[in-house]
């Protein structure tokens, strides 16, 4: 028997439980790796921190402002995979630039801050 490992996702901000229409992505990592190459060649690699991020794009509805994303800060995410497996933040700001496609009443959501797996 196969072990579900991917398709339903669920996101809650702040314990609110919002409508996922796809691109849910998860990002724990705290480092981002760089290569240092010059005109000798490859010399060495750089290591410098970065922002773990939670993105998604969100249904728009009449009961939600999406307006009141972009003043979203310090707020705690939680998305959780068709696994079981859990990625959440808190103290995190939403940074995406928020535009609604009126086509399919979706725009996009991305927090960052740090991210945990669990």
């Amino acid at each position: 028997m196969s072990e579900t490992l991917a398709g339903l996702a669920s996101l809650t901000i702040n314990g609110v439980n919002y409508d996922v229409v796809g691109d849910l992505k998860c990002d724990p990592t705290s480092v981002k790796r760089e290569m240092l190459i010059g005109q000798s060649g490859v010399q060495g690699s750089k290591v410098m921190p970065k922002t773990g991020s939670i993105s998604a794009t969100l249904r728009d509805n009449p009961s939600i402002l999406v307006s009141d994303f972009q003043d979203m800060t310090s707020v705690t995410v939680v998305a959780i995979m068709a696994s079981g497996k859990t990625y959440s933040g808190a103290g995190l700001c939403q940074t995406a630039e928020i535009e609604v496609d009126t086509m399919e009443a979706t725009f996009p959501v991305k927090f960052e801050g740090v991210v945990e797996e669990g």
